[in-house]
């Protein structure tokens, strides 16, 4: 539950700062001695670069599918893990929009009951994704613009690493609390601070870190308080030498749930197994995955 709610945030933030962005080609790497000469470019204008490869991109997203594999913790107050849980889901984009199917949980693949209620669902988003513009959600998550994030956090800090064998620039963020906000996600930005890497070439989010700065209420605390420290981490990297997508996140949530029951978690996502495929979906009948035949 907990990294549902951490979710709100990362994923809706971080993937509308995280776009498809084209990987330069071999003979178009930037090369140290340049890197370090140029400029660090203002962080508004990096990631409005960032976005501008949205649009132009998101039919090459759409060519893929890949594995997430969850790994949910509950620990109680001496660290120890009381509970785990397990699920794996294959993802692929409609239109721009992300969907998810899960396939397993607790390493079982789902019955024939739980998967035809499953694939009615992909199906209804599926259609819902054909008809509902980019950007726009379809399942009831929010998204948050970049120009609207950079508008409820301060930046600071900005300069040059390298990071994994690439160069990348770096800045640190902190939520504005005097900042107007609407909905779950904006809010969260709020109480959040962190650090942002964005590979140098490419224009893309590399690696992120944030946590909160402060409790967080859901529904005024009715529905949970996440603690303040509750913190986690996004990764990307470049797929086939044409995109890039994420590998992985880990985050750990304290929290209280409907005022009473204090829940600790700790939740690790990975990413893998990236494979171009097409979508069939001109009925809801017809929302399926069908992997690239190999040439």
């Amino acid at each position: 539950m907990l990294k549902a709610l951490v979710s709100i945030w990362s994923l809706s933030v971080a993937a509308s700062m995280a776009l498809p962005c084209p990987v330069a080609a071999a003979g178009q790497e930037q090369k140290p001695a340049d890197a370090i000469a140029a400029p660090i470019p203002g962080v508004r204008e990096l990631m409005a670069e960032v976005v501008d490869h949205q649009k132009r991109l998101e039919k090459i997203r759409e060519n893929y599918t890949y594995r997430s594999s969850f790994t949910d913790d509950e620990i109680d107050s001496k660290g120890q893990v009381q509970k785990t849980e397990t699920e794996e889901r294959e993802v692929f984009f409609v239109n721009g929009h992300r969907i998810e199917r899960t396939v397993k949980k607790n390493g079982k693949l789902l019955n024939d009951h739980d998967q035809q209620k499953e694939q009615d669902r992909v199906n209804k988003l599926v259609e819902k994704a054909m008809k509902t513009p980019s950007g726009q959600p379809i399942d009831g998550q929010e998204t948050v613009s970049i120009t609207h994030l950079l508008d409820i956090m301060e930046v600071s800090n900005p300069r040059r690493e390298n990071f994994r064998g690439r160069s990348t620039i770096i800045f640190d963020f902190a939520g504005r609390h005097d900042a107007k906000t609407h909905g779950l996600a904006e809010d969260a930005s709020k109480k959040l601070a962190g650090t942002l890497w964005i590979d140098e070439r490419d224009r893309q989010v590399a690696h992120m870190e944030a946590r909160f700065t402060d409790n967080f209420h859901v529904a005024g605390g009715l529905l949970a308080n996440v603690q303040k420290g509750s913190s986690f981490y996004f990764d990307q990297a470049p797929v086939n030498g044409e995109i890039w997508f994420p590998t992985g996140a880990e985050g750990r949530v304290e929290a209280r749930v409907l005022l009473l029951k204090g829940i600790r978690e700790h939740f690790v996502e990975k990413d893998s197994d990236y494979q171009r495929f097409t979508v069939e979906a001109q009925t809801s009948k017809t929302a399926t995955v069908v992997p690239e035949a190999k040439k």
